[in-house]
């Protein structure tokens, strides 16, 4: 039996993604600004290195408890909830700036709560999307709403820029508490229906136990996590480690540097676009497969690339291969975990997303001071598509793919 379409999906979803769309847009301003400033005005390692963990670690630990609260709670308020708090913790700071009270504590401090704030959106934002959107258009939806934040990565950072050299920072925190009104407005207005529970729940802890019951017994999404898990940790080397190729082969020039994120943050928004037209026409296990075949390709390439020219294409590549990835990969898991369990599912996401990275960082970082960069960046490649063949290939990989084969080739798609 088909599910009911959702009244007025689409007009739901063009609010949804525009309103979160106009709140990432003012997140990403404070995000460039704020560490610029404590770069440029403390030159300290140490400072810069407690503000991106200040940045990101809350996160990772808040979606342990957001993916519980939004499987409990109405998702709608709860978004809306953490984009308030946000707002009016950035605009505390902004005050307390603009009379002289600047101590890098009050900074780390907001710096926390809105990353906090990101570990209560996240699960519930990927939760919600299922609400108010039919099944069949998830793959196309997530497809638009990637390719619509990696271009966001094109606009803020010379946003940021222009209004880093042109106003002081309190004047930036303003810009995002004006965005988050104009986001948590624009959600006000989408009716949302609260996802009841199958059975009573005694409490918090015992929803949060049975998520993790449910992650470590259900075959497919064990499989998926630790796929994600492994290639966000492999992706380190691209996504960190490329400013550091490029400055040591191929020149310090800061429009170099630039160029190679405009290249990624281009071929990701051409790869959203992609998607979100071909989405019905696309087999999702196709999909995955050959985004990891080229992600490892390509990465590979870029250790080997000889001229800046072909180094920037295969970023762009690079590029375009990572919503080939996340997206399809993402639409499965709404589609195959149920309803009341998206939240917890996704707060697990959220701190494999939070944590991986981080990991690969510590992992590629200092290999790179002990071998050239190029090397760092074919061994990971090489892994990746090492990895790639173990997930699909391996007996549980198997079961995994073969128990969702409807999810995963929906009938009608090219497989």
């Amino acid at each position: 039996m088909t599910e009911p379409t959702p009244a007025r999906w689409k007009r739901h979803a063009t609010l949804f993604i525009a309103g979160q769309t106009v709140s990432l847009l003012g997140s990403s301003l404070v995000q460039y600004a704020v560490l610029w400033y404590m770069t440029l005005t403390t030159k300290d390692g140490a400072v810069v290195a407690l503000t991106v963990l200040f940045g990101f670690l809350p996160q990772a630990v808040v979606s342990i408890f957001g993916g519980v609260w939004a499987d409990r709670h109405q998702r709608k308020f709860l978004i809306m909830g953490a984009d308030a708090a946000i707002a009016v913790a950035t605009l505390a700071l902004a005050l307390l700036m603009m009379r002289g009270m600047d101590a890098h504590w009050l900074i780390y401090l907001v710096l926390a709560v809105r990353s906090a704030g990101a570990g209560i959106q996240t699960p519930a934002v990927a939760a919600l999307v299922p609400q108010l959107v039919p099944a069949s258009q998830l793959l196309r939806i997530n497809g638009i709403n990637g390719a619509v934040q990696s271009a966001l990565m094109l606009v803020a950072p010379p946003v940021a820029a222009v209004m880093y050299a042109t106003m002081p920072l309190e004047r930036i925190f303003l810009v995002d508490v004006a965005t988050a009104v104009v986001g948590i407005g624009m959600l006000a207005i989408i009716p949302v229906a609260r996802i009841l529970p199958t059975a009573g729940r005694a409490s918090y802890g015992a929803d949060l136990r049975e998520g993790v019951r449910y992650v470590a017994s259900h075959v497919f999404v064990r499989w998926l996590l630790g796929l994600f898990a492994v290639i966000i940790t492999l992706a380190a080397a691209p996504s960190f480690l490329t400013p550091l190729l490029i400055a040591r082969s191929f020149g310090e020039e800061v429009w170099k540097l630039t160029a190679n994120e405009m290249a990624f943050a281009v071929g990701m928004t051409l790869g959203g676009v992609a998607i979100s037209v071909w989405a019905t026409r696309l087999s999702r296990r196709r999909l995955m497969v050959g985004a990891l075949l080229v992600l490892g390709a390509v990465t590979v390439a870029m250790g080997v690339a000889p001229t800046l020219v072909l180094f920037l294409a295969c970023m762009a590549v690079c590029g375009m291969a990572v919503p080939a990835f996340t997206t399809p990969a993402t639409t499965i898991m709404q589609e195959v975990v149920e309803p009341e369990r998206h939240g917890r599912v996704f707060g697990f996401v959220g701190i494999v997303n939070a944590v991986a990275m981080p990991l690969g960082m510590v992992l590629f970082g200092p290999l790179a001071n002990v071998m050239s960069v190029q090397a760092v960046m074919i061994l990971a490649g090489c892994a990746t598509l090492v990895a790639l063949a173990v997930a699909f290939l391996s007996p549980q990989g198997r079961r995994a793919v073969q128990a969702n084969r409807a999810v995963m080739d929906p009938p009608g798609r090219d497989t």
